[in-house]
């Protein structure tokens, strides 16, 4: 094919996009593969602004594909750390409860991870408090010891090399205009790929709806933002988590300890007015503000899967003190002044259905013989990175054949 014809062009330089672009290059070693990008480095959206947290599997039910793909990816990501010489963390997790009221749902993820195969262990309070002596918990927690951390910045990084060194092109600084008479529109022209996969995370249902997908989906941007500890803070041997409402995509706030041992408090998940609006600073599109603010107001009248309750609670996470206390809950010895820096935001590429008014929890995507698009690539996306590139490009082969 000619300069302007690749064999697959990858929409998206997220963890999603070149995890897929790699995967293509080694089932098709003579095949041209692309990926555009309209920023200038990889992942500068979700894959380089999230917490590192490699997840184990148990949040999901076993019907779904983030069940099938998180226990093995966990291990796959962590492999390819090691093997690459990153930073990775083996802290594990408690999973605390607050009160009584709580104990049932922590029996119901203590199920899920038996059903999913991934290893998870109840532990008594004393049990918790012997894997992390702060910790504060309603008579029983749920540890897993294969939840860990690593630095995406460093991940990113090192899979653009590598996929570089594998014979990908990486065009950054090239957004995706559009598509029109088969033709993809780009910032350095147009282009004619046998294939495209839309892996363009926040916009990938404006991807999507260029080649015909998407329809009765949008997204939904929730910001998240954390504390960072000071460095006189006491520290904490492992991740601290609550047990989450399991009708919601959102994991409560938490403890998460960073690959260098730092600690953080978050994140909030509170309704943002931009799909790439992380603060004030960065301005907004009046008419992308108007459509997120109309889709809120109205499932904020409905209070559908509970958004009016979340918005509150989110909403009051935005003060400092507020996330402090929140946390106490959790671990003891926890104030303010150990706790007075934000962090770098990030904003969750949440796909919402509009005709059912729910959060898609899964991976979602849609395609035909010409393109791929991977409109759901949520938490636990990064953990599950590699079996859900692998579980992209063989639907790419079956519907390309």
């Amino acid at each position: 094919m000619g300069a302007a014809a690749p064999d697959f062009l990858v929409v998206g330089a997220g963890i999603v996009g070149l995890s897929v672009a790699r995967e293509l290059k080694r089932r098709h070693p003579g095949a041209r593969v692309v990926v555009i990008d309209k920023e200038g480095a990889p992942g500068r959206h979700a894959s380089g602004r999230n917490t590192g947290v490699l997840h184990a599997g148990f949040y999901y039910t076993a019907d779904s594909l983030k069940a099938r793909l998180a226990r093995v990816g966990n291990l796959r990501m962590q492999e390819f750390c090691e093997a690459q010489g990153l930073p990775l963390l083996k802290c594990g997790k408690l999973v605390v409860a607050r009160n009584a009221s709580e104990l049932a749902r922590l029996d119901e993820l203590f199920r899920r991870g038996e059903v999913n195969g991934v290893p998870v262990e109840r532990v008594t309070e004393a049990e918790a408090r012997g894997l992390e002596p702060r910790v504060r918990t309603f008579g029983q927690a749920l540890f897993s010891p294969s939840t860990a951390s690593v630095r995406p910045g460093d991940v990113m990084a090192r899979l653009a090399r590598l996929a570089k060194e594998e014979g990908v092109e990486l065009k950054l600084g090239t957004p995706f205009h559009g598509s029109s008479g088969g033709q993809v529109l780009t910032g350095v022209g147009p282009m004619s790929p046998g294939f495209v996969v839309n892996a363009a995370g926040i916009q990938a249902d404006r991807v999507a709806r260029a080649f015909g997908f998407g329809e009765g989906f949008t997204m939904l941007p929730f910001r998240g933002m954390y504390l960072e500890a000071e460095p006189q803070a006491p520290s904490l041997g492992l991740h601290v988590y609550p047990v989450p409402d399991l009708r919601q995509p959102f994991l409560g706030l938490h403890f998460t300890v960073t690959a260098e041992g730092g600690v953080k408090i978050g994140p909030t998940a509170a309704p943002a007015l931009g799909r790439e609006r992380y603060t004030a600073a960065d301005g907004g599109n009046l008419g992308e503000a108007l459509e997120i603010l109309s889709w809120e107001a109205r499932l904020f009248l409905r209070n559908g899967f509970g958004f009016r309750t979340l918005a509150f609670r989110e909403l009051r996470k935005l003060f400092r003190s507020r996330l402090v206390r929140m946390a106490g809950e959790m671990v003891e010895g926890v104030e303010g002044r150990h706790f007075r820096r934000w962090g770098t935001p990030g904003i969750r590429a949440q796909l919402f259905n509009t005709r059912t008014r729910t959060l898609e929890m899964d991976f979602v995507h849609q395609g035909d013989d010409r393109s791929l698009h991977v409109l759901n690539a949520v938490s636990p996306a990064f953990t599950c990175a590699f079996p859900f590139a692998e579980n992209l490009v063989d639907e790419v082969e079956r519907t390309a054949a």
